[in-house]
């Protein structure tokens, strides 16, 4: 009889690294980058419109990347017609038609994909997991901050 590993952070990359490489398939398909899709879900998730600064933030936070990359991929969605900058001073980005059909296509195909992985397995694990892994980042973070 075979024994689960302890969770660690090898465990925990393994996972990230395949469900990462199905999810970025899946964005192959749709010719957009795992960024752009962040932003194109981020965007959405504030009702298709999100202040600039804001969605900035929230990626360099949640990516652990720079504040340069995001605007790039700012830049990438506007000049691609999937998001467009609102008129006026308010720094606000909105998703267009074309944005929303791509992020909503997304948010199926990932649905799809986290059925297919997670779909069987018992809710309560699922809670644990999930209280585990977020406490992890919360520590991750708050280390991370205080170097």
């Amino acid at each position: 009889m075979s024994t689960a590993p302890t969770l660690n952070g090898q465990v925990i990359g393994q996972a990230h690294y395949a469900t990462r490489a199905l999810l970025d398939g899946l964005l192959a398909d749709e010719g957009i980058t795992f960024h752009q899709a962040v932003a194109l879900n981020a965007t959405a998730d504030g009702g298709d419109t999100v202040e600039r600064d804001g969605l900035v933030a929230r990626m360099t936070s949640t990516l652990k990347t720079d504040e340069s990359a995001v605007l790039a991929t700012i830049a990438e969605l506007t000049a691609s017609g999937l998001l467009d900058a609102l008129p006026g001073d308010v720094g606000l980005v909105a998703l267009t038609e074309k944005g929303r059909a791509l992020q909503s296509r997304i948010k199926a195909g990932t649905a799809k994909i986290t059925e297919r992985l997670y779909g069987d397995l018992p809710a309560e694990d699922l809670r644990t997991a999930g209280r585990v892994l977020t406490l992890v980042t919360a520590r991750a973070n708050a280390e991370a901050a205080g170097r």
